[in-house]
């Protein structure tokens, strides 16, 4: 049965890791891909300026989603888990309480984006001279925030079940929709940065669309029905014991990174729009540590829900393995690469001089931030949320921001900011690598269900 091609529980661990890990690769490239062309269009097309507008809305909208995504990241786990145990009656409750929660976090992100984001931006210290196109893009991005939420919310479903190939071929679609959108509202209508943001979400509400349509019309255990659409309070909860610690962590990660920006914004907008074009490359680092690190999260819950323990311990090691290795070779081509990389952005020589010097402090670390993420994905998967928590505030927030507090006055250098990155990162994979060798993670489960 299909479903069975779905399972975790069963066959070769790297065979099946790897076949759900590629569709998320590949969607993942492609939503990298469209945001790198929203990038290299408006650098083309509109110049620096606008260039460095967009730059600054991204630590923003991370911002404003993480807490949201997060939570949502719990249902994850759960549909994970009692995929695995064959236990559908909670499954169906924990799927149908995922799209509700997700409906309702859309409305909240659109009022809360809409109303407070273009005054964060003046907090941030975003330069003047680009702040009125990045309030035009952030409004307009989170005016359509909806179709964003819906489509990760969905999208966590099925990728809960096993089902990476599906959200890939929507997600390719709508990438290549997303690219021919902007050179449209850019370069025929001439719509400024808005058409950027327009393009977008226009992608975004597409996307989100096909997957409940795939959701709405499976016949397998899965399957949403619109009349189930609903809060069941106590699966809600269980949602939220997952999922807040990691929402948390992602809001304070993010507002950690708006002290970041913040930080970059004070060297000007060559150093915003360098530093955000770097970002773009950098996203493909991601690549492979967030395809394997979903992978994980599933595969462990799966077979935690199943009761296989040396099974999960076994996907645990080869997936993070996989990661850190993926990352670390694309990290070494980004740094002997970046020079010619980055001059697809923007030909201004100190906007990629700022670039080239954040790829070459950063870039050779990416092993770090590939671990760093593995070992806490494989914790979120095995329902101990609470420790990479705890890791991620403690390293990712609270020594960014003490760190940055008190030696970028001192050394009036941006690559003070630049470090603080590896340095971070490997902080945390100390942490959570020994919590990891030490703790009994594999029978998370039983004991709370004692």
């Amino acid at each position: 049965m299909q479903q069975d091609a779905l399972r975790m529980t069963e066959g070769s661990i790297p065979g099946k890791m790897l076949r759900f890990a590629a569709p998320l690769f590949l969607g993942n490239l492609f939503q990298q891909l469209y945001n790198t062309a929203d990038a290299l269009i408006v650098g083309n097309m509109l110049g620096t300026d606008a260039l460095a507008a967009v730059a600054a809305t991204g630590t923003l909208v991370f911002l404003i989603i993480s807490l949201f995504v997060g939570i949502a990241a719990g249902a994850g786990v759960l549909i994970s888990r009692y995929f695995g145990a064959r236990d559908y009656e909670r499954l169906e409750k924990a799927i149908h309480t995922n799209v509700a929660f997700s409906l309702a976090a859309g409305v909240l992100m659109t009022a809360f984006g809409v109303l407070l984001a273009p005054k964060l931006l003046e907090w941030m210290g975003t330069p003047e001279d680009v702040r009125e196109q990045s309030t035009i893009y952030i409004r307009i991005f989170f005016a359509g925030s909806m179709g964003l939420v819906l489509y990760n919310g969905l999208r966590g479903v099925m990728q809960a079940v096993g089902d990476g190939k599906n959200p890939l071929k929507y997600l390719i679609f709508c990438s290549c929709l997303n690219v021919v959108l902007d050179i449209a509202f850019i370069g025929l209508f001439h719509t400024g940065v808005g058409g950027a943001a327009l393009a977008t979400i226009i992608s975004q509400f597409l996307s989100g669309l096909l997957c409940l349509r795939r959701l709405l019309t499976t016949r397998q255990e899965y399957r949403v029905e619109l009349r189930k659409i609903r809060f069941d309070w106590p699966t809600l909860r269980l949602i939220v014991r997952y999922g807040l610690p990691s929402g948390l962590q992602n809001s304070v990660i993010a507002i950690a990174n708006v002290v970041v920006q913040a930080n970059i914004n004070a060297f000007g907008k060559m150093a915003v729009a360098g530093c955000g074009a770097y970002s773009k490359i950098e996203g493909f680092a991601f690549l492979p540590i967030t395809s394997f690190t979903i992978s994980l999260t599933t595969f462990v819950s799966q077979n935690l829900g199943a009761r296989e323990y040396e099974r999960a311990k076994k996907g645990a090691r080869f997936g993070l393995l996989c990661a850190m290795g993926t990352a670390e070779l694309i990290g070494l081509l980004l740094y002997l690469a970046a020079p010619w990389v980055l001059r697809a952005f923007t030909r201004e020589a100190e906007a990629i001089a700022f670039g080239v010097d954040k790829a070459r402090i950063c870039a050779l670390f990416f092993c770090l931030l590939a671990a760093s993420h593995g070992l806490a994905a494989v914790l979120r998967g095995a329902g101990k949320a609470v420790i990479p928590m705890i890791s991620m505030l403690s390293f990712w927030c609270v020594i960014r921001v003490v760190f940055l507090h008190f030696m970028v006055p001192i050394t009036q250098s941006i690559n003070t900011v630049n470090w603080v990155y590896p340095l971070t990162w490997a902080l945390s994979t100390v942490f959570l690598g020994l919590y990891y060798k030490r703790a009994d993670w594999i029978h998370t489960f039983e004991k709370q269900n004692a």
